[in-house]
């Protein structure tokens, strides 16, 4: 009965994050659209068309979040969902770095969000990549 109980929480609590992670995606990515001047400053100094990745990223963001909602593209979702947050961490290293360049953000709350990165690397695994993601509907 108890393990009953905990097997359904784990359930319920998986769908939520899933859902949860999915609309962060999707609307951080649209914010990619709405917003480029502000992910365009984040890019690393050097990089080739910081807009354009902006652009691209902002696509894989909703792209990824939709995927995410469909159990048939669930996992590979999460793949790419996962090497984008690999692939931006640069960005937020850059930031830490560059900490008086951002007055949104206290250093603190900059360095802060480098080990986040980390978290959310391990829900969308848990919630797309894991095999009991297919459980989630």
């Amino acid at each position: 009965m108890v393990l009953s109980s905990l097997r359904r929480l784990l359930f319920v609590g998986r769908l939520v994050c899933l859902w949860l992670v999915a609309a962060l995606f999707i609307l951080a990515g649209i914010n990619h659209f709405v917003s480029p001047a502000f992910y365009v400053q984040m890019i690393p100094d050097g990089w080739p068309s910081p807009r354009l990745l902006v652009f691209v990223s902002g696509f894989f963001e909703v792209l990824g979040g939709t995927g995410l909602l469909f159990r048939r593209l669930r996992t590979i979702a999460g793949f790419g969902l996962i090497a984008l947050l690999i692939a931006v961490f640069p960005a937020n290293v850059h930031m830490a770095m560059h900490a008086d360049r951002y007055d949104a953000f206290s250093q603190t709350g900059l360095i802060a969000r480098l080990p986040l990165q980390a978290v959310l690397i391990a829900l969308v695994w848990w919630v797309a990549c894991s095999k009991r993601n297919r459980e989630v509907e």
